[in-house]
């Protein structure tokens, strides 16, 4: 089978390159240069595509360029420029580095990484990120080598990170392949390792300072030149360490792979240039880090449950929302409206600083419709009518009903819609059935006339018809939450009654507060 090499053209692949009878050592070294600045345009779009950015680290006025893209270093920014000597250049975007927003993007590499072998091993050095991923047995799953390379390639620039991805039976050499072409993805067939590695400088081997000045003055300048020369005289001049950087360069090392376990977290964090007081930059910048977080939970084939929004405020606080549909759904704009409309009504108290996002995963939901039923609206747009009616009646006044553990009459509270799992059940029909009771609840109760005897119900009227009462069964007093401003208290009487209209069994209850009497309830 032909296959790209790491050069760019096509070379016959070696045995046990591709195809299931050889399963030996396969590697992908999946390489991103620049990655501080990479790692802070990836949530700026507005950036990524068309500006000329540095990242800086230290603290002013000692502040020194760590990474830039393209365009900045074709406008002549080298690593190491003071701020000063950068803002002599015209069009140049300075942003201050940020460890969150790394540790954002490397946790989203290594999660994409993953989803095509369980096995990933991390080498990133300051400023690249660099992982190694054993592909060894995965043809059947995603097909040849240079199939997977461009499979995981897609993935990561959906991620907003331009890398490559090196292919090699040996680890180093995919290593060494991917820091020396770090432009273009390929691979290296099984034998010719030092043939592909030759034309390499010498750089991406990382060198101590002492090597790299012995090697200068020799005259080393390639992998190749290293590679020809003999190895008892390398050993000689530079011990086992000589030895080992020629087979390096040779593509022969050996390597212990020690796979890494990285936890799955949804988080995205970004640090502003500048306090954001406006909410409609602050939802510009959060619709960026939704979409990341739908992709990498798509990647997974789940979708978002939850969303918890943590903004830093100017001055050292921190304002902390969630928000929670009743389905899981990756849909951007929908969460979206549903964090624009939660600030709306909760809006943080200072200039935001950073925001953080942590999103929990759930299982996405399909709904399978019938041949020829109707079309209904979409579920997800629940959510955001639920919002926007929250916003205007309040939130304490919308959701579903639940009754509460307590003896007052009518007692209850609004709680979150929410669909219950699949394998859930309401209950059976024998509790549905053994839960009904015979009676007639009358919500909102009715104002009745009572007339007593003795402290006991001897009359009423009822609906302008006069009763009176047989027989009175009570009272019952209740009462509850003396610990809030909403104690109640009544008394509650069980009557048969008798009147024009026939016979009457009811239930009558008195506000002890207000001594008003009212109808509860119809017994059949």
């Amino acid at each position: 089978m032909a296959e790209r090499d790491g050069l760019g053209g096509t070379a016959t692949s070696g045995a046990g390159m591709s195809g299931a009878g050889n399963l030996r050592e396969l590697y992908a070294c999946l390489y991103a240069t620049e990655f501080p600045a990479q790692a802070m345009l990836r949530l700026r779009p507005e950036l990524r595509e068309r500006a000329a950015v540095v990242v800086m680290e230290g603290e002013p006025p000692l502040q020194t360029v760590c990474s830039a893209n393209s365009r900045a270093r074709r406008l002549g920014v080298e690593r190491g420029m003071t701020r000063i000597e950068v803002e002599t250049l015209d069009g140049v975007t300075v942003l201050a580095r940020s460890t969150a927003e790394e540790g954002s993007a490397r946790a989203a590499l290594l999660e994409c990484a993953g989803a095509f072998s369980p096995r990933v091993e991390e080498c990133s050095g300051d400023g690249e990120f660099l992982c190694v991923i054993d592909i060894a047995g995965t043809e059947r799953l995603f097909g040849p080598a240079d199939v997977l390379a461009e499979s995981l390639l897609r993935r990561v620039r959906g991620l907003g990170v331009v890398a490559c991805v090196s292919v090699s039976g040996n680890f180093e050499a995919a290593v060494c392949n991917a820091r020396g072409r770090p432009t273009q993805t390929g691979v290296i067939p099984r034998g010719v390792e030092g043939i592909a590695l030759a034309p390499l400088p010498m750089g991406v081997l990382k060198l101590s300072e002492g090597h790299a000045e012995t090697f200068a003055l020799w005259g080393i300048r390639t992998l190749g030149e290293l590679a020809e020369l003999p190895e008892k005289e390398l050993v000689a001049r530079l011990g086992q360490e000589g030895r080992r950087l020629r087979q390096l360069a040779r593509g022969e090392l050996p390597h212990l792979f020690v796979p890494i376990e990285a936890e799955f977290r949804l988080e995205e964090r970004m640090e502003l240039d500048a306090p954001v007081e406006l909410l409609e930059s602050l939802l510009f910048v959060v619709g960026a880090m939704l979409e990341q977080l739908a992709l990498r939970a798509a990647g997974r084939v789940l979708a978002l449950a939850s969303v918890t929004a943590t903004l830093k405020l100017e001055g050292g606080g921190a304002h902390v929302r969630t928000v929670r549909p009743a389905l899981p759904s990756n849909e951007r704009a929908m969460w979206l409206k549903l964090i624009h409309l939660d600030m709306e009504a909760h809006p943080p108290g200072a200039a935001v600083v950073g925001i953080g996002l942590t999103a929990e995963p759930g299982s996405t939901s399909k709904v399978q419709m019938g041949l020829f039923s109707p079309q209904l609206p979409e579920a997800m747009r629940l959510d955001v009518t639920l919002a926007r009616i929250k916003a205007i009646v309040g939130e304490d006044c919308v959701g579903r009903a639940v009754l509460e553990d307590t003896h007052r009459v009518d007692g209850f509270r609004m709680e979150q819609f929410s669909v219950a799992g699949a394998g859930s059940r309401a209950g059976s029909s024998d509790e549905l059935e053994g839960s009904l009771a015979a009676v007639r609840q009358l919500r909102p109760a009715e104002k009745v006339s009572v007339t007593l005897r003795g402290k006991q119900p001897a009359g009423f009227v009822f609906r302008e018809r006069r009763y009176e009462v047989e027989k009175a069964y009570g009272p019952w007093v209740m009462s509850g939450a003396w610990w809030e401003q909403t104690l109640w208290g009544v008394e509650q009487w069980d009557l048969i009654a008798r009147g024009d209209a026939g016979w009457l069994c009811c239930c009558v209850v008195r506000d002890l507060a207000l001594g008003e009497w009212s109808m509860a309830a119809l017994y059949d």
